[in-house]
């Protein structure tokens, strides 16, 4: 089987990309490279520099690669860049989608697994959340990866092409060689183990005035090999059933951002001071899934269950990589 990771060298992606070869699957990576790095492909996997809004040069990707199947990991994904630069997002996240689309009509590729996001659903009324929660988001970002979905939806209804959307939290944590760098670095966890070796610059939490045990934000998260485990039984599904679909993946369990520092102190064995800034624009007061439909259908099970056991395994890569993929 042949698939088209579709932002493969970014940090999910290249993740994916990663359990695919490893799986002995036949691996196609699209990317522009505006936040991925070509080091974190696997060798073993063709690379294309390209956007995806290049509707000609993906079709013709699908059609000379003869792909079997899609995933989707190339949306812009930071939420107070998008609520400063809502254009750049729908651009990029909505267009891209549609320019997929298209190319997958032409190429008569079939099969799609969506990285979507918990930010659809906005400020939930109950906790945790569940498939059939409604979608209200609050930020630009949530918003076109909603509009996403609705696209993918209805070009079902049109051209039958499957797809399944998978909501999920925050991700964190690396795998051997593979880890998460971006800049500049917005994600909390990567964010703590850079003040580690970094005291000039101590780490800041945004905001200690949500509606939560300790003020700041909640959050469920899942390490990035047990995500990438759930897209790999999505395909399953999607191939089995031939089904559209959508599926929440957590943990079940909130953290809070005062609570992850606490836990990266014991993993690091190392005092983590930090200041309190204002808050983000966009950033929801608590976001925490219940993934019982991804565990009874797709028969996902997380090894990873625990943050300190996320932050660990970011840990190890961190300590190698304290200037991310320029350090080799």
């Amino acid at each position: 089987m042949k698939i088209l990771v579709i932002g493969g060298a970014g940090y999910i992606g290249s993740h994916a990309v990663k359990r695919l070869v490893a799986d002995g699957k036949e691996v196609v990576v699209l990317d522009a490279l505006y936040t991925g790095h070509r080091k974190a492909v696997d060798p073993k996997a063709k690379f294309y520099q390209g956007d995806l809004r290049d509707t000609f040069l993906v079709g013709q990707i699908l059609t000379e690669e003869r792909i079997d199947a899609v995933m989707h990991f190339a949306a812009y994904s930071l939420v107070p860049e998008s609520v400063k630069k809502p254009l750049k997002y729908y651009d990029n996240n909505v267009q891209g989608m549609i320019s997929l689309l298209r190319a997958m009509h032409f190429a008569k590729v079939n099969y799609l697994i969506f990285s979507s996001s918990a930010a659809t659903y906005g400020i939930p009324k109950t906790i945790p959340i569940t498939e059939n929660t409604p979608l209200d988001p609050i930020n630009p970002y949530g918003e076109t990866k909603m509009m996403m979905e609705r696209i993918m939806h209805w070009t079902d209804k049109a051209d039958g092409i499957k797809s399944i959307a998978l909501r999920y939290f925050n991700v964190g944590g690396a795998a051997g060689k593979i880890g998460e760098d971006h800049a500049p670095e917005s994600h909390l966890i990567p964010n703590i183990l850079k003040s580690v070796n970094n005291t000039a610059k101590p780490l800041t939490i945004f905001g200690q005035d949500y509606n939560t045990k300790d003020g700041t934000n909640v959050r469920d998260y899942v390490q990035v090999e047990d995500l990438i485990d759930a897209h790999v039984l999505a395909l399953q599904h999607l191939l089995k059933t031939k089904k559209s679909d959508v599926f929440n993946l957590g943990t079940a369990h909130g953290y809070s951002n005062l609570e992850i520092v606490e836990a990266a102190k014991k993993v690091t064995g190392t005092d983590i001071p930090y200041t309190i800034g204002p808050r983000r624009g966009g950033d929801p007061d608590s976001l925490v899934a219940d993934s019982t439909k991804a565990r009874t259908i797709l028969g996902w099970k997380p090894q990873h269950e625990s943050a300190e056991d996320v932050i660990a395994t970011a840990w190890e890569w961190h300590k190698n990589h304290l200037k991310g993929y320029a350090d080799k």
